[in-house]
């Protein structure tokens, strides 16, 4: 069940006389909670959290991330240059790509980023596009048989991501013959996963695939990253992930699988493991703490009923892209009983534009507010322009009850300023 809005009625109707609705909003106390409690979960080990920058690429929230010890996770140009600003390089950042033009790569080598290949043929590209780094990591796809896929990352054995099991040994090989001599291991099968199984198999199938490729290419893996994907409970009816348990799952595989094959034996013999484990979780990590905060423009009364927001499919396209599950609430209203059914809905020129269908919602009036849950992730970040339609402001809710601006809205000039006309 989404948890409890961190702002009241009273809070949001000030907050919208400073900035009007539509805009989202970010909890950073509750963010930074949330971080310390997942790298607690995995300190019995080295560890690196590389947070999904495709999730939220806001420098304000990456950098609170960094300041709790998040790195980033990089798949574009401009990702890589959103980390650079806030200050990370080095192996802070893990830049995950397919389809990757020259100019990627090149960024992530000027970083010094850990380079994660999609496929052997970038391999040879890489080398002659930026150079090869010291250390290079491939991404495995295991395909069918391992988990049934969903709307939003599709089957294993149907997405266009990773390398199969015979082409990761090949490449591992042909890295080595090109003179790499450090490596990882990665891979990405999951997405809004909250079946804590399906994680805990992620690792036991990674952690049995680098037994092998270290027995059979005498190579060391300094680290296994085992992606993110990890969901949150849009549903009223579902649960979050138990981090911990996840965790504690994770380590017996680890003490029974990486252990026995000696791949985290320290070279330097002082005692500490130097392989390390990795994830690049986004969701998990702000998505329950942002709000698409809206106001009722309109109500409409046909073969339906309908309400109408500020906001529409291009700040938050989840609902009409996925038919997703966003949780509603009506500030004020948190008691009133939920014997209104409502299409809510934006002003796009598309029928899927709609946030909820069929929603049980307290009666609403004209002015009401509308608060759409789970938003802080993959929300403003997919947003579009379609119908000429302007990108809303973000605001940080900070510890001590003030609210930040951290990106303004789009307006007609921003829009029309790649016009030579």
């Amino acid at each position: 069940m989404p948890g409890p809005l961190p702002f009241d009625y009273e809070a949001i109707k000030k907050i919208a006389q400073t900035y009007a609705t539509p805009f989202y909003i970010y909890d950073e106390q509750a963010i930074r909670v949330n971080v310390r409690r997942f790298l607690k979960a995995f300190d019995w080990l080295p560890f690196k959290q590389y947070f999904a920058v495709k999730a939220t690429p806001n420098p304000h929230i990456m950098k609170l991330l960094h300041e709790e010890g998040i790195g980033a996770d990089c798949s574009t140009l401009a990702e890589l240059v959103l980390a650079e600003r806030i200050g990370l390089k080095g192996s802070e950042i893990m830049f995950s790509s397919n389809n990757t033009p020259a100019e990627d790569y090149i960024k992530a080598r000027e970083l010094g980023a850990y380079i994660n290949l999609d496929d052997i043929s970038q391999l040879d590209y890489l080398e002659r596009v930026a150079g090869l780094p010291n250390i290079i990591s491939f991404r495995f796809n295991p395909g069918a048989g391992f988990i049934e896929g969903n709307a939003i990352i599709g089957k294993p054995e149907e997405a266009k991501w990773g390398l199969t099991k015979e082409q990761i040994f090949q490449a591992y090989a042909l890295a080595q013959q090109k003179g790499v001599t450090r490596f990882g291991l990665h891979t990405m099968v999951v997405s809004n996963e909250i079946n804590v199984d399906n994680l805990i198999q992620t690792a036991r199938i990674m952690f049995e695939l680098a037994a092998e490729l270290c027995h059979k290419l005498s190579i060391r893996l300094e680290y296994i990253n085992l992606g993110g994907g990890v969901g949150i409970p849009y549903h009223p009816e579902e649960h979050p992930v138990d981090i911990e348990e996840w965790s504690r799952s994770v380590r017996r595989y680890y003490e029974n699988i990486i252990i026995p094959a000696g791949i985290d034996e320290d070279i330097s013999k002082n005692g500490d493991r130097t392989m390390a484990l990795a994830t690049e979780c986004g969701r998990v990590i702000t998505g329950p703490y942002g709000y698409l905060v809206c106001s009722v423009l309109h109500k409409k009364a046909i073969y339906k009923n309908y309400v109408g927001l500020d906001a529409c499919m291009a700040d938050l396209m989840r609902p009409g892209m996925y038919g997703a599950y966003h949780h509603l609430t009506v500030p004020g209203k948190e008691t009133a009983p939920c014997d209104c059914c409502y299409d809510v809905i934006g002003g796009l020129c598309e029928n899927n534009d709609k946030f909820a269908i069929d929603r049980l919602l307290p009666h609403i009036d004209r002015g009401d507010f509308v608060v759409i849950h789970d938003a802080g992730a993959h929300g403003r970040a997919m947003g579009f322009n379609y119908n000429g339609k302007l990108r809303t402001k973000e605001l940080l809710l900070k510890p001590d009850g003030s609210v930040e601006m951290i990106r303004r809205a789009e307006t007609l000039d921003d829009l029309f300023a790649t016009f030579d006309f």
